[in-house]
C-alpha cells in the first residue's frame, strides 16, 4: 500500500472482513446521531479507515524506533486483528526492547489525547465530531489494550524487558512475558462468561463470544509461538555445523552406483560424495534418487547418475555455526550441504533436517 520511512506496507485481505464488520456495528451509532439514512453506512466505513490508520502509526512508531536502535524492518501487515511490525532481528539490550514496545502505545495515547481535544473543539452532533469522538476513544483502547503486560502485546515486551534487565537473561524475560500472555489468553477467553453470568446472570452473545474466543487464542498461540522461538534462540550459540556433520565416502564420478553404496555402507556412512580425476569434490550422490533405483540397475549406473552437482550455495565452512548457519540453511533450502575446511578439504556432509532438529526448542 505504500512505503512511509521508506517500510513497506501490506494490507491483508482479512482486513476487509473487520472492516465490514466495524462498519455494520457503529452504523447504528452514526445513523441514531445524524440521522444520515444509507450514508451513515459510509461515515461508518470511513471510521473503520480511520481506525485502521492509528493502528498503521501505532506499528510505524514500533518500525521507526527499531531501526533507529540498527534492527531491519521487513514490513508492516495489517490484519483483521490488527497490526504487525516485522522486526527481522531481536533487540540486544533491554532498554532498546523497552523503548521499540512502549513507542507504539505511547503514540496511540498521544493521538487519543489529541483526539479529545479535538472533540473538546468540534460540535457532537455533526460528522466530524462523531468520528473524531470515536477515534480518541479507539486510540485510548488500542493503547491501554497493548499495555496489557503478556505477549504478544506491547506490555509483554515492556515486562519482558524489565524482567531482562533484572536477571540480565533475556530467555528468562520472555519465559515470564509469555506465560503472563498464556495467562492474558485465557482470562480474554473467560471474561465475557464473567462479566454477564456474574454480574447480570445472563447468557454472553455469540459476537461477544466469538470476538473473545478468536482474540484470546490469537493471545495464547502467540505467546506459545514466542516462547518456542526464545528456546531456539538460546540454544543457538551451542549450533555447530561440524558437530553435526555426517561422514562420507569419496568415489570417481564412473563407480557403479552398487559399489557407491556398498563402500558407504561398509564404512558406515551417511553420505556419498564423487570426486573428478584430480580429487575435486563434484557432487553428493541423493540417498532418496539412489534408493529409488531397483537393485538390479544398481550395478549399471554410475554414483554420479544419482548425484547434484555442488554448488556455491550448497558448499560451507566447516567452522560455521549459531546464527549464521541458521540463517545460511534458511536461505538455502536445500536437503544437504558439503562442509568443507579452510584449506578445501572435505570436512562431512551436513543435513538440512538435522539441523533444525539441534534447534527444534524443547518442552512445549
Amino acid at each position: 500500500m505504500g512505503r512511509p520511512f521508506g517500510i513497506p506496507v501490506h494490507v491483508t485481505p482479512s482486513w476487509a472482513v473487520i472492516a465490514i464488520l466495524l462498519t455494520l456495528l457503529y452504523q447504528p451509532v452514526v445513523e441514531d446521531t445524524l440521522a444520515l439514512g444509507a450514508a451513515s453506512y459510509l461515515v461508518a466505513l470511513v471510521f473503520a479507515v480511520l481506525l485502521y490508520a492509528s493502528v498503521l502509526v501505532h506499528e510505524l512508531a514500533h518500525s521507526v524506533v527499531a531501526r533507529h536502535y540498527g534492527l531491519p524492518v521487513r514490513r508492516i501487515t495489517l490484519y483483521m486483528l490488527g497490526g504487525v511490525s516485522e522486526i527481522e532481528r531481536e533487540a540486544e539490550k533491554p532498554g532498546q526492547e523497552f523503548w521499540i514496545a512502549f513507542s507504539g502505545p505511547l503514540l496511540s495515547l498521544v493521538l487519543a489525547a489529541a483526539g479529545f481535544v479535538g472533540y473538546l473543539l468540534a460540535a457532537p452532533d455533526t460528522i466530524v465530531g462523531v468520528l473524531v469522538w470515536q477515534l480518541w476513544v479507539a486510540n485510548l483502547l488500542v493503547g491501554v489494550f497493548n499495555l496489557l503486560p503478556g505477549l504478544p502485546l506491547d506490555g509483554g515486551r515492556i515486562l519482558r524487558a524489565g524482567v531482562w534487565a533484572l536477571t540480565r537473561r533475556s530467555l528468562t524475560g520472555t519465559v515470564a512475558a509469555a506465560w503472563a500472555g498464556r495467562i492474558l489468553g485465557a482470562v480474554v477467553v473467560a471474561l465475557p462468561f464473567v462479566y454477564s453470568w456474574v454480574l447480570w446472570g445472563t447468557t454472553p452473545g455469540v459476537f461477544a463470544i466469538v470476538w473473545s474466543v478468536l482474540l484470546g487464542t490469537f493471545i495464547w498461540v502467540n505467546a506459545s509461538t514466542a516462547l518456542r522461538a526464545a528456546r531456539v534462540r538460546a540454544r543457538l550459540p551451542e549450533l555447530a555445523a561440524r558437530d553435526l556433520a555426517r561422514s562420507t565416502v569419496t568415489v570417481a564420478a564412473d563407480t557403479p552406483l552398487a559399489e557407491a553404496l556398498r563402500r558407504r555402507a561398509e564404512a558406515d556412512a551417511h553420505a556419498v560424495l564423487v570426486v573428478d580425476s584430480a580429487g575435486t569434490p563434484t557432487s553428493l550422490v541423493d540417498n532418496a534418487a539412489a534408493a529409488a533405483v531397483p537393485e538390479e540397475r544398481r550395478p549399471w549406473l554410475s554414483a554420479a547418475d544419482t548425484a547434484r552437482a555442488l554448488t556455491p550455495e550448497t558448499v560451507l565452512p566447516a567452522d560455521i555455526g549459531g546464527q549464521r548457519l541458521l540463517d545460511t540453511v534458511n536461505a538455502r533450502p536445500v536437503s544437504q550441504y558439503l562442509l568443507v575446511e579452510p584449506d578445501g578439504r572435505a570436512a562431512g556432509v551436513l543435513y538440512a533436517a538435522d539441523v533444525r532438529r539441534a534447534v527444534q526448542a524443547p518442552g512445549r
